[in-house]
C-alpha cells in the first residue's frame, strides 16, 4: 500500500498489525505506529485528547524512515512529544 493511501485513509495491507501501545505525555495519548515504506519504516504517530468531552485526534507522520522498526518507534513517540510542546492542543485545529 503506498504512503499516501495510508495517509488519507486507505485500508492496512497487513490484517495481522500488531497492537499499538499507549505513551501518555502531558495529558495526551500517543500511539506510536511507525508505518512500513519499502523496506524501512516511516515516523508516524496517532495524538489523542479529551478536550471539554470530546475525543480530540491528530495523525501524525513525517518523512522521516528508519531500518529498524523499534527505533522509528521511539523516535515517532520523540516526535509527536515535541509537536505537543511545540502546539499544544493547536495541533487539534
Amino acid at each position: 500500500m503506498s504512503f499516501l493511501s495510508k495517509l488519507f485513509g486507505g485500508k492496512s495491507s497487513s490484517s495481522n498489525r500488531e497492537e499499538v501501545k499507549l505513551h501518555s505525555y502531558k495529558g495526551f495519548d500517543i500511539y506510536p505506529d511507525p508505518m512500513s515504506d519499502g523496506g524501512s519504516w516511516r515516523i508516524a504517530a496517532r495524538i489523542e485528547k479529551t478536550v471539554e468531552g470530546e475525543l480530540k485526534v491528530h495523525q501524525l507522520v513525517r518523512a522521516d524512515t528508519f531500518q529498524d522498526k523499534d527505533v522509528a518507534t521511539k523516535e515517532s513517540i520523540a516526535k509527536a512529544e515535541l509537536m505537543i510542546d511545540q502546539e499544544g492542543e493547536r495541533i487539534f485545529g
